[in-house]
């Protein structure tokens, strides 16, 4: 099995920022790409960034230019570095992983989420 565990949420006022931290942990022989989603009350999950193994980057439109996704490989570990945060920002924040077992069967795992509110 694979566990992923995001870190790093809270309550911020409109203009501040957060670091959100996310690792992926056990039967692992690599991880692929690894991504950060959100999901706010009433509406569907979004992709909000994502990453290669390679570092290549993606984000939402709604995101461009405030936030920033980052990786460690040896770790496991993506982060997300959010600026210049809105209220419309608030939502449970997802991590996702995937890339290939021990066994090189694929996975694809997420956390638990981590709950980011924007208020003042």
């Amino acid at each position: 099995q694979v566990q992923v565990v995001e870190s790093g949420g809270g309550l911020v006022q409109p203009g501040g920022s957060l670091r959100l931290s996310c690792t992926a942990a056990g039967n692992i022989f690599r991880v692929n790409d690894m991504g950060w989603y959100r999901q706010a009350p009433g509406k569907q999950r979004e992709l909000v960034a994502s990453i290669t193994s390679a570092g290549i980057t993606d984000y939402s439109d709604s995101v461009k230019g405030r936030f920033a996704i980052s990786r460690d490989n040896p770790k496991n570990t993506v982060y997300l570095q959010m600026n210049s945060l809105k209220p419309e920002d608030t939502a449970v924040y997802y991590c996702n992983a995937d890339g290939l077992s021990v066994q090189l069967r694929p996975f694809s795992s997420w956390g638990q989420g981590t709950q980011v509110t924007v208020s003042s």
